[in-house]
C-alpha cells in the first residue's frame, strides 16, 4: 500500500503488483475496452492496494476527455443561491456525475457580458459537455453550446421558434408544465371558485409560458380575463407586488394560482397584510412543492415536480450522450409528470 508522505503510485508499480504490462494498466484506468475480466479485476485491485490516482492530465490526451461538466444556469448568483429551486436541481446533478467520477464546473449569468466569457470557455476544451437550464427567449447560450460542438443538455424545453435553429432536435429534460397548471386550476374550480387569479413567471421562458396556457385552457370556454393575470418574476418579493396589483385590480377574485412557491408564499404575505384569510376568502395554489410549501401558513396546495429528479435526468442524458459518443440509439427528451398535492391554502 502507498505510504502518507511517500512518493505517489506510478503506472508501472500498478503493473509490476498486478502481473500485467504498463499498457494493460492503462487501458483499464482509462476505460478501455480489449482486457479480459479477470485481469481488469487484477488491475483495479492493485490500484485499490496502491492508492494510485489517474493522471488527469496525461489521461485526458489518451482518451480526449477533461472529466467535467459545465453547469449553466442562465440567472445571476443572487436568483440561484435563494430560490430552493435550483438548490435542488443542483444536488440531483451532482449526485448523478459524482456517481460517474465526473466534475461538475458551475457557470452563472450576472450580465450580458458574461455571455461571452461563458463561450469562450465552452469552446476552450475544458469539459465534455453542458448543462443548461434557466434559459431565456434572446439567450445566446444555446447557439454557443452548438457552437462550440460540446454536447448539450437544457433544463426545461428551448424555445427555438426562430429558423436558425430548425432542423436541430435538443436533448432536454422537462416537467408537463401545461397539465400541472390544468390540474391547478381545475382543482380550484372545483371548489367553488370563479375569479382565479394567476402570477406567472417571466414569459420569456418556457415553463412560465406553458403554465399560463394551461392555465387559460382550464378556464375554457370562457377566456382568461387579462386583469386576473400578473408577472410574479419567480420570486417571493415578486409574487407579493403581483398579488397587491391583483387585489388593486379584482378585489373580488376569490383564488390565485401561483406558478412557483416562492411566488406563493410572497402572495400569502401580501394576502395576510390585506386581511385576507386563506383559503376561506382567497385560496392559493403554488407550483414545485419544495419543502417551503409544506412550512408555510397555511401549508401550500401546489403542484409536484420532482427537482431533485431532474436534475439527475439531466445528467445522466448527457453521460449516455458521451457514452454514444455519436454512435448508438438516438436519445430523447425527456418529460416528466406533475401531480397535484392538496392541502390547507385551498
Amino acid at each position: 500500500m502507498s505510504v502518507p508522505g511517500g512518493s505517489r503510485p506510478t503506472l508501472e508499480a500498478v503493473a509490476a503488483l498486478a502481473g500485467v504490462s504498463r499498457a494493460t494498466v492503462s487501458r483499464v484506468v482509462n476505460g478501455g475496452t480489449g482486457v479480459r475480466t479477470e485481469i481488469r479485476e487484477r488491475v483495479q485491485q492493485a490500484v485499490t492496494e496502491l492508492g494510485y490516482i489517474p493522471n488527469i492530465a496525461a489521461r485526458s490526451l489518451v482518451t480526449r476527455r477533461t472529466g467535467a461538466v459545465a453547469v449553466v444556469i442562465a440567472e445571476p448568483e443572487t436568483r440561484v443561491f435563494s430560490d430552493p429551486f435550483f438548490a435542488q436541481q443542483l444536488r440531483g446533478i451532482g449526485r448523478e456525475l459524482g456517481a460517474a467520477d465526473t466534475q461538475l464546473l458551475l457557470m452563472m449569468v450576472e450580465s450580458d457580458r458574461d455571455h461571452a466569457r461563458i463561450g469562450r470557455y465552452l469552446s476552450g476544451g475544458h469539459v465534455d459537455g453542458a448543462l443548461m437550464f434557466s434559459l431565456h427567449r434572446a439567450d445566446p447560450l444555446p447557439a454557443m453550446a452548438a457552437a462550440s460542438g460540446l454536447p448539450t443538455v437544457f433544463g426545461g424545453r428551448p424555445d427555438w421558434s426562430d429558423e436558425s435553429h430548425a432542423g436541430e432536435h435538443p436533448l432536454y429534460v422537462d416537467t408537463d408544465n401545461r397539465d400541472g397548471a390544468r390540474q391547478a386550476v381545475r382543482h380550484l374550480l372545483a371548489r367553488g371558485r370563479r375569479r382565479i387569479a394567476v402570477i406567472t413567471g417571466p414569459l420569456d421562458q418556457t415553463s412560465a409560458q406553458d403554465r399560463l396556457d394551461g392555465y387559460r385552457e382550464a378556464l375554457a370556454p370562457s377566456s382568461a380575463d387579462p386583469l386576473l393575470i400578473a408577472d410574479g418574476s419567480f420570486t417571493a418579493e415578486g409574487g407579493e407586488r403581483a398579488m397587491a396589483a391583483l387585489l388593486d385590480a379584482v378585489p373580488d377574485l376569490d383564488a390565485v394560482f401561483a406558478c412557483s412557491d416562492l411566488m406563493a408564499t410572497g402572495a400569502l404575505r401580501t394576502l395576510r397584510a390585506r386581511g385576507r384569510r386563506v383559503p376561506e376568502d382567497v385560496a392559493v395554489v403554488g407550483y414545485d412543492d419544495l419543502a417551503p410549501a409544506a412550512w408555510a401558513d397555511p401549508p401550500l396546495t401546489t403542484v409536484r415536480q420532482d427537482v431533485q429528479e431532474m436534475g439527475r435526468l439531466m445528467a445522466r442524458l448527457l453521460l449516455d450522450r458521451l457514452a454514444a459518443d455519436g454512435g448508438g440509439a438516438r436519445l430523447s427528451p425527456v418529460v416528466t409528470p406533475a401531480t397535484l398535492i392538496v392541502r390547507d391554502s385551498s
